[in-house]
């Protein structure tokens, strides 16, 4: 809230909640103009306020410090906006070009395989086939017989190749 005399000179908020009260609705509103979402606009608003306040004594002492707080609640959005662009670029350049599409198709299509399969006989066969471990050291890992490995190993291949023969 600003206080005038009579010869019209401007004299800052005495107090932080002053401020506050004089300038929320018509920054939130500024903002949303900007956002167009209301509360994207507060939670600008509400930062550029707490950036204020933690430096209100010196901001007081302004000769705009309105202009201060608008400027502050921009730079917040143009912050904002800057950081959700990096993560657009980021999450663009995830998405694995043509040819790894292939690959990523296939993992998907091994996995889907793979889930048909008995937990004892996926794990003999991925320990196996796709980590080279010899049926003793599958054995080991898992707790059980090598020649009960090859059997669950050898039934899982059985498996998959009827899978897919469908």
């Amino acid at each position: 809230m600003l206080v005038t005399t009579d010869d019209m000179i401007a004299v800052g908020p005495a107090t932080f909640d002053d401020f506050f009260l004089g300038t929320n609705r018509e920054l939130t509103g500024a903002l949303w103009l900007v956002t167009r979402d209301t509360h994207e606009a507060e939670e600008i608003a509400q930062d550029a306020y707490l950036k204020v306040w933690e430096r209100w004594p010196r901001v007081s002492e302004m000769d705009d410090p309105t202009g201060y707080l608008y400027r502050t609640a921009m730079n917040g959005w143009r912050s904002r906006r800057r950081r959700a662009g990096v993560a657009i670029r980021r999450v663009v350049h995830a998405i694995p070009p043509a040819q790894e599409t292939d690959t990523v198709e296939s993992r998907e299509l091994v996995v889907r395989a793979l889930a048909t399969l008995t937990p004892r006989q996926r794990a003999a066969l991925v320990l196996t086939d796709l980590l080279d471990m010899t049926s003793e050291e599958a054995g080991k890992a898992l707790g059980i017989r090598s020649s009960t490995v090859r059997v669950l190993a050898a039934r899982a291949r059985e498996a998959l190749k009827e899978g897919m023969q469908r």
